[in-house]
């Protein structure tokens, strides 16, 4: 496939219907970061963000037929991997009496994300943001999964409520409602890290996941899970 004739999403996909070996590839690199911080975001932790986007893209690269073109490439891709991801912790519920593999540590590498700052970066300001990280997703974890990925998609990713809807197959009023009962819990959560006047819900940052300012600082992965073979 030429690099230089860049397909649009759409394009990729059909190419991967019709046979095309590195369609798929190139349109999960493509989108390869956004669905990770989801899935990390949606998961709590590396190791099982790499498994359940790994689950997502599996499922995509077989079930690329069925996409009827009634949403964007990338709305399908997400609506794949996040359902993907809430199976994953729906199957943990039942799981959770089961002892832990032995092979764990052979494993614990994968989906690793960047921790370390720049060398010129404060020490200091550095350890805060990666504590307010693992705070953040720590308080992310308390929500109901749907709760969760509602405001994951909103807050943090910045989808509209009506595409989010469609990724999470449910009403618009439905995102709107686990989203407000998240903040809500979240504001409570977080309290202390927010601030003062962070339960105001007048302010354009009292959402604790919201973007002005970020709640979190960004998620870069440095050894994603590869896609599908």
């Amino acid at each position: 496939m030429s690099v230089a004739a860049q397909p649009d999403d759409r394009a990729l996909l059909q190419a991967h219907v019709d046979g095309d070996r590195d369609a798929f590839a190139v349109l999960f690199h493509r989108h390869r970061d956004r669905l990770w911080a989801v899935a990390l975001r949606t998961m709590g932790n590396p190791e099982d963000a790499a498994d359940g986007l790994q689950d997502g893209m599996v499922a995509a690269y077989r079930r690329a037929a069925t996409y009827r073109g009634d949403a964007a490439v990338t709305t399908w891709l997400h609506r794949v991997v996040v359902n993907a991801c809430l199976d994953r912790l729906r199957a943990a519920k039942v799981r959770r009496t089961e002892p832990l593999p032995d092979d764990l540590e052979e494993v614990a590498g994968r989906g690793s994300v960047r921790t370390a700052a720049p060398e010129t970066a404060d020490p200091a300001e550095t350890a805060v943001l990666a504590e307010r990280r693992s705070q953040v997703l720590a308080a992310l974890q308390s929500l109901p999964e749907e709760q969760r990925a509602a405001l994951v998609l909103v807050d943090m990713e910045g989808y509209a409520v009506a595409e989010v809807a469609q990724i999470l197959g449910c009403a618009v009023g439905t995102v709107k409602s686990r989203c407000s009962r998240g903040r809500t819990r979240l504001a409570e959560v977080l309290g202390p890290l927010l601030g003062p006047g962070a339960d105001d819900p007048g302010r354009d940052d009292a959402h604790p996941t919201g973007r002005n300012p970020p709640a979190t600082a960004p998620v870069e992965p440095t050894d994603a899970p590869r896609g599908p073979p």
